[in-house]
């Protein structure tokens, strides 16, 4: 990297508009600024979980997420490039299978909670899925790769899961959601 980022304060986007990677300018508001930056703020909640105190195979799975969505926003801040293909959705769906194989299986809904390592997961979850709702918008209008918006839906369901996980390594009960009737009417 060089020198690349020895300068961070530039001013060049205080007219409303942000380079891209591919060196072109496009406005703060555009929908794939929207969608990098739902994808930044998805790895800044991943560091997050990372940041608790963790078993290792949680945090080596945490790790590679992050590299994995650094790649993921190279490839959405160049417009028709592609650095980003199945073997990542591939990767992710092992890790889900091997995650989620010594759960229980589910009979009621969960609620968000229990840790604050699985909560953590569980905000990180609502995060990945608006992220693939800001790249399915972008895809309406420009080119966007299958395999990233694969990778996030598949990134929420490893969230979910491991929010699980964690919550099982803690020796917490996943909170389950109790639907209560309408209250009565007076």
């Amino acid at each position: 990297m060089g020198n690349r980022l020895s300068k961070i304060a530039t001013r060049t986007g205080d007219d409303g508009t942000t380079g891209l990677g591919d060196g072109s300018r496009t406005g703060k508001d555009s929908l794939r600024i929207a969608a990098l930056g739902d994808i930044d703020e998805l790895n800044s909640h991943i560091g997050v979980i990372a940041a608790f105190q963790l078993p290792e195979d949680i945090q080596e799975a945490l790790r590679l997420v992050q590299h994995q969505l650094f790649d993921i926003g190279a490839e959405v801040s160049v417009p028709g490039s592609q650095k980003v293909g199945e073997a990542y959705v591939s990767e992710l769906d092992a890790a889900l299978e091997r995650f989620n194989a010594p759960l229980p299986p589910l009979r009621e809904f969960i609620l968000p909670g229990g840790s604050p390592a699985a909560a953590a997961a569980h905000v990180a979850r609502t995060v990945s899925r608006r992220a693939e709702r800001a790249l399915v918008r972008l895809a309406q209008e420009e080119e966007v790769s299958k395999s990233v918006r694969q990778y996030l839906n598949r990134l929420s369901d490893l969230l979910f899961v491991l929010a699980r996980v964690i919550n099982r390594a803690a020796g917490v009960q996943d909170p389950y959601w109790k639907p209560h009737a309408a209250p009565a009417k007076a």
